[in-house]
């Protein structure tokens, strides 16, 4: 996907300016709204939803409690956004006592990220709990760790168990994708 102002027609949801600052640095052409906080007003989801009849919107938030609740307010008012993940290592900030975000991604990962969209699907998966489960990704001392892998091989952020597997199926993950991901991360 061209991120050039001419090919890149979509409206970026982000947190604060640092964001827009970071991906405007690399990106001139990129077209963001920043929801201050994640207590997103009004204004800015009825903004996003008149947008979004004619332009596509993308939720691109910082891989933390935060960037999820933005993400989940976001997603329910604006159900056709697609969403760009970075990872929490991509957000790391170099100074310590900044905190995670999109403003401390490299140009490779908000590269990838933007590139790599995923949109709610309503494709119907065979995912149970049950056999989300049976793969290791709800509990156990190696769950977190699993999951961690898991969403950065499809490129879907992390979750906490519950999350993690709803993301799954918002995405339309089936199970036989899922057990040769796991696999996957399994042997990295």
């Amino acid at each position: 996907m061209g991120l050039a102002k001419k090919k890149f027609n979509a409206v970026v949801v982000v947190e604060g300016k640092d964001d827009t600052i970071r991906l405007k640095q690399f990106f001139p052409g990129i077209e963001t709204i920043e929801t201050n906080g994640s207590d997103v007003p009004k204004t800015v989801l009825t903004e996003l939803r008149q947008l979004a009849q004619t332009r596509a919107i993308i939720i691109f938030t910082d891989p933390d409690l935060n960037g999820e609740r933005i993400r989940r307010i976001v997603s329910k008012a604006v159900p056709s956004a697609k969403q760009a993940f970075i990872t929490r290592k991509e957000g790391e900030p170099q100074k310590r006592g900044n905190s995670l975000g999109v403003e401390h991604a490299s140009k490779a990962a908000l590269s990838r990220a933007l590139s790599d969209l995923h949109e709610v699907t309503d494709t119907p998966t065979d995912l149970t709990k049950e056999n989300y489960l049976s793969l290791g990704l709800g509990a156990g001392h190696n769950a977190r760790k699993l999951r961690e892998q898991v969403g950065i091989i499809l490129n879907i952020g992390y979750g906490n168990s519950k999350q993690f597997f709803q993301r799954l199926k918002t995405f339309g993950i089936t199970f036989s994708k899922l057990q040769a991901v796991v696999k996957e991360a399994k042997n990295e």
